[in-house]
């Protein structure tokens, strides 16, 4: 069961905030809630992808892109949806979304392929950002 905000520990909290406030969002997605139930691996997860994260040679829609390929060559639906969503709220294009997906999918067709197809023609939305086909 994921860790909610208002039932977290002080310590839980204060990360929950610092994603919260990095990332712009209302609330952490479940990925974050469930590592919760470890606190210490909580905010070393955290604190790596806030390092990674941080401005350098590569901006964060790229490094957001290059999360999203990995993830449909791994076949992780969750990731692909989260890492969907954080690359089009970095400005991600359709266009871009198309060509980047056109390296993965055939790669590992045929599982990359129809992955790629199905997050393209579902709704989906997460933290109230809708991607794939029209959420309405």
């Amino acid at each position: 069961m994921p860790i909610e905000y208002t039932s977290a520990s002080p310590e839980i909290r204060a990360v929950y905030d610092d994603i919260k406030a990095a990332r712009k969002v209302e609330d952490v997605n479940n990925f974050w809630k469930y590592l919760a139930h470890d606190p210490a691996t909580l905010k070393r997860t955290w604190e790596s992808v806030k390092e990674i994260m941080q401005p350098g040679a590569l901006d964060a829609l790229t490094k957001e892109m290059i999360y999203l390929a990995v993830s449909v060559t791994n076949g992780c639906p969750y990731c692909i949806a989260s890492h969907t969503a954080a690359a089009k709220k970095a400005g991600m294009t359709d266009k871009m979304f198309g060509e980047l997906m056109a390296s993965p999918a055939w790669r590992t067709r045929p599982t990359g392929l129809r992955m790629a197809i199905a997050f393209r023609s579902i709704p989906l939305s997460i933290n109230n950002y809708c991607f794939g086909a029209d959420c309405g």
